[in-house]
């Protein structure tokens, strides 16, 4: 079951053309570096991307890149932060959105964030945007207003329910706007510009019936939704921010141009904050993912890897809030290198006859917890907490304190890779975590165990605790079995 922001209630996830899912999530707005912000929802909408193929549908994963349209104050006026980006830097606009465009590609990738089936850019569709604003136009839910065209919600809300999705009532704020008539070009506060007239000034302009121009922000979405996921598509997603009024704007854009809704699912992550308060470049109270890669920020007492980034936001569910701290992002560090470690260990694990009790019972139940934890809305701190009793396990097979079959220790790696790795996306970072030091000590360690093996079987006891202390001086411990010898790093 998953969340429907529109229902505020869990449904059984039902796509409209089984097994095919069309998804589409707002990407970023390309005029600044990636952030922290930035990482929450690409992470959590991956994680659907994935926990959707691995149950065997489909997926064509649609993320739009925001590349003109998006105004410094808000949706209607100010200054394109692209454009004024540009003149800042005396670049061309589309230089800005190539070079924020690589940072947010190269960001996601260290995050191991799977690139979507398609990622459009809204100036590369303005003639899907003006072809809905002329369907809305000819529908008579717009106006144009000095070569600009607006939104009329007064008339989509006499019916239609503009505020479905947020649940705002908007009437009385349409009549309460009434005062400003004659004041702007709308005839509401609340309408929403879908064109806007390019000042003369306005270096990011194109051609359109009304004049030479730009679109709204809201349109952007809806038209390259429908350009390539159909006038009806399964989920929708972005930030919780984006409720209202961009999500909102949008319902109504579809209602008004085709007479129905587009979306069946809308799902929306919580924010990131610090200090309770919301991040984002318009507080100026962000860190960048670059920052917290390298500890370059008075507020990092260190650098982060980007798979403890990733494990941070996993450790809360999707639609709660995360409150950065030093204290928290360490946490998580600890908590992947646990994670890490015990997958690292089940290679290390002695293979009995039989499985006793309490094992054979964390494994058989295993596969089937984490499912049930994923089915219950992407409970994603849920399955973490499934792979730390995992974990425990795994330390007391390594210790002798357990045992366990080899059908039942197959089960068990395939299980905590599968969830660990191909579904929660994590994965070792060479030279950050001891897993990571244990893959690329491994090789080394059973040779020299080898030569002490040949030793013991020579009798040649000196030279077997010279080779174990050795070890142990290194930082390895080393324990000797009815089974052969183990080894693991010292903690």
């Amino acid at each position: 079951m998953i969340y429907n922001t529109l229902s505020r209630c869990k449904q059984p996830f039902e796509p409209l053309h089984a097994p095919n899912v069309g998804m589409y999530v707002c990407g970023p707005t390309v005029y600044g570096d990636p952030h922290l912000g930035h990482a929450r929802p690409a992470i959590t909408f991956d994680i659907l991307f994935r926990y959707l193929k691995h149950l065997g549908y489909k997926v064509r994963y649609v993320r739009n890149i925001t590349d003109v349209g998006h105004l410094e104050h808000d949706a209607d006026e100010g200054d394109d932060k692209i454009e004024k980006k540009a003149r800042l830097e005396q670049l061309e606009p589309m230089e800005i959105a190539q070079y924020y465009t690589n940072r947010y590609h190269a960001a996601m990738e260290a995050l191991n964030v799977l690139p979507p089936s398609i990622e459009p850019h809204a100036t590369g569709h303005i003639i899907e945007q003006e072809q809905l604003v002329q369907q809305i136009l000819d529908n008579g839910f717009a106006y144009v207003s000095n070569g600009s065209v607006y939104f009329d919600i007064e008339k989509y809300n006499k019916t239609h329910h503009y505020g479905a999705l947020s649940g705002r009532n908007l009437t009385d704020v349409i009549n309460n706007s009434r005062e400003l008539d004659g004041v702007s070009e709308k005839r509401n506060q609340v309408d929403f510009a879908l064109w806007k007239k390019a000042q003369p000034e306005h270096i990011m302009r194109w051609p359109s019936p009304w004049s030479d121009g730009f679109p709204g922000w809201h349109c952007e979405c809806t038209a390259m939704g429908r350009k390539y996921l159909g006038n009806h598509f399964d989920i929708h997603g972005g930030g919780m921010d984006l409720v209202f009024p961009h999500h909102e704007c949008e319902i109504a854009q579809a209602v008004a141009s085709q007479g129905e809704p587009m979306v069946k699912y809308w799902m929306h992550n919580n924010m990131i904050t610090i200090n309770g308060q919301k991040m984002g470049k318009s507080l100026g109270n962000f860190i960048t993912l670059e920052q917290f890669f390298t500890g370059n920020h008075e507020k990092l007492d260190k650098p982060y890897s980007p798979m403890t980034i990733r494990f941070f936001i996993l450790s809360a569910h999707y639609r709660g809030t995360v409150d950065f701290s030093n204290e928290a992002l360490q946490a998580s560090e600890k908590g992947l290198e646990r994670l890490l470690n015990g997958i690292a260990d089940l290679e290390r694990i002695a293979v009995s006859d039989h499985c006793d009790e309490n094992t054979e019972k964390t494994v058989k139940g295993l596969r089937q917890a984490c499912y049930d934890a994923m089915n219950d809305d992407l409970a994603t701190p849920q399955v973490i907490s499934h792979l730390f009793e995992a974990c425990t396990v795994v330390n007391k097979l390594i210790d002798h304190k357990a045992s366990i079959c080899g059908e039942c220790l197959e089960e068990l790696k395939q299980t905590m890779h599968l969830f660990a790795f191909d579904i929660l996306g994590l994965r070792a970072e060479k030279g950050n975590s001891n897993a990571a030091r244990e893959e690329a000590y491994g090789k080394v360690v059973d040779m020299v165990l080898e030569l002490r093996a040949k030793a013991r079987a020579n009798k040649d006891w000196a030279t077997c605790d010279e080779i174990r202390d050795a070890l142990k001086d290194a930082g390895f411990e080393v324990k000797d079995t009815k089974d052969g010898c183990v080894w693991k790093l010292a903690k």
